[in-house]
């Protein structure tokens, strides 16, 4: 795996997302920064960008709860009439910078994105995005926030696809 500020990986998780040139676009501006500290100001910039009111129509249930995140973190998803996954995450924990950051990053990335083409997101993506020095916790959590979306955006496409 390639580490953000090392420049791109052809051959790592940036070659698999050639179905999302959004989310591609996104994390090849963000291995442009080569500083550490530099990185860590630019991804509190996008947890800055962060609107909790996007959020208040996602349901605070055990289904919904993102498994092994820190920040308390909610997922909802829908499919649009066009078949196109729309979803929201809910950071409730105002410290949750991180989970925060990764749900902006998504949400841009993944923009008019099928769910099918959303199973191209490398699980392992919050590694790639805030480097190896993430803690276990935080990693955990924010490898869930990948996966469950993930989860949700193939039980949408099954769901559409049976009626």
């Amino acid at each position: 795996m390639g580490q953000l500020g090392q420049g791109p990986n052809r051959n790592g998780p940036l070659s698999s997302l050639a179905a999302l040139p959004k989310l591609a676009s996104l994390l090849e501006d963000l291995s442009l920064y080569e500083d550490r500290s530099e990185r860590i100001e630019v991804l509190v910039d996008y947890g800055r960008r962060y609107r909790h009111e996007s959020s208040v129509g996602v349901l605070r249930t055990d289904g919904n709860r993102v498994p092994g995140c820190e920040s308390e973190v909610y997922l909802g998803t829908e499919l649009s009439p066009l078949g196109k996954l729309e979803f929201e995450f809910a950071v409730d924990n105002p410290q949750g910078i991180s989970a925060m950051a990764l749900a902006v990053i998504l949400k841009e990335g993944l923009a008019g994105a099928t769910p099918v083409e959303v199973q191209n997101i490398p699980n392992d993506i919050a590694l790639e995005i805030f480097g190896k020095e993430l803690s276990m916790g935080k990693n955990l959590g924010l490898s869930n926030m990948v996966k469950m979306l993930k989860a949700d955006a193939l039980a949408l496409a099954a769901q559409a696809q049976a009626n």
